[in-house]
């Protein structure tokens, strides 16, 4: 199996043009936390956040979350539509040199533990028998590989409430579940991983996107198993332990209606890059 490649920094950063925007009915809801706002790793050059309840406009408490995530809070949202505009320009500066610290150390012991999506205590047994003698990137590369060639593709064919194991037993599902089945694969052979919700240019059909982050070659670097769009232009929201710490709207008491959702990311400078699955690749 050939090893995974580091992929040189750019001198000339990626530019990108990333944005949503979605309403949802509300009936007797408390409150609300939002997460699309892009990362505080990255270099946000503008930003424009829109929010209107209740046909009024709002103003969000902006929570500092763990890894540069951002989220934003609403109180007493009440009855009538929750509307949400969002649009940044960011440069996709990528990271140099190496990540360390006693956060890094805490976080690689977090992220072995198995989490609501990402089962990997039952999953050792499976994750042993299929990887039994892989290390380090040519682990990563193999379950990677692995949870593509399993697992098709199709919008709209899992629930919320799906996990690892779920997918697994359905082989297929949407982007999320690619990432539960690689992060839970991961951990349970003892590698760190992490799941990331990102904007991704180049993704189709657009939507938000979510990843795997894995703990390798002394630094967290992203993988994809769905391979839809290229890592190397994707834009960093939140990270957590599965689905349930990235999820972009999240809501307390009463009842929310969906009606309508678009998400773009587009790159505004440089071209959209070629995607290698056999490169190593960080975000900031």
């Amino acid at each position: 199996m050939t090893d995974l490649a580091i992929v040189a920094a750019d001198p000339t950063p990626l530019r990108a043009r990333v944005g949503t925007k979605f309403a949802y009915g509300t009936t007797g809801v408390r409150e609300a936390l939002l997460s699309f706002a892009v990362s505080g790793a990255h270099e946000v050059l503008e930003e424009e956040i829109l929010i209107h309840s209740g046909g009024r406009r709002v103003e969000p408490i902006e929570l500092a979350g763990s890894h540069g995530t951002r989220l934003h809070l609403l109180e007493e949202v009440g009855d009538g539509w929750l509307e949400v505009s969002y649009n940044a320009l960011v440069d996709l500066t990528r990271p140099a040199g190496e990540q360390a610290g006693r956060a890094v150390s805490y976080d690689r012991w977090v992220f072995t533990r198995p989490s609501r999506y990402a089962e990997s205590d039952r999953l050792a047994p499976m994750a042993a028998q299929l990887f039994p003698t892989q290390t380090g990137v040519a682990r990563v590369q193999a379950v990677t590989e692995w949870v593509n060639a399993h697992m098709a593709y199709i919008s709209g064919s899992s629930r919320g409430t799906d996990g690892a194991i779920d997918s697994i037993l359905q082989a297929k599902g949407v982007c999320r579940d690619f990432a539960h089945v690689a992060v839970a694969l991961l951990r349970a052979l003892g590698t760190p991983a992490r799941l990331v919700s990102v904007y991704a240019p180049g993704l189709t059909p657009m939507d938000f996107h979510a990843v795997a982050e894995v703990w390798v070659e002394g630094a967290w670097h992203i993988v994809d198993g769905t391979h839809l769009a290229p890592r190397e232009a994707m834009v960093r929201i939140a990270t957590g332990r599965d689905a349930a710490d990235t999820a972009f709207l999240t809501t307390r008491g009463g009842r929310t209606t969906f009606d309508r959702q678009v998400v773009t990311a587009a790159l505004e400078r440089g071209d959209l890059p070629r995607e290698d699955p056999g490169a190593l690749v960080r975000l900031p």
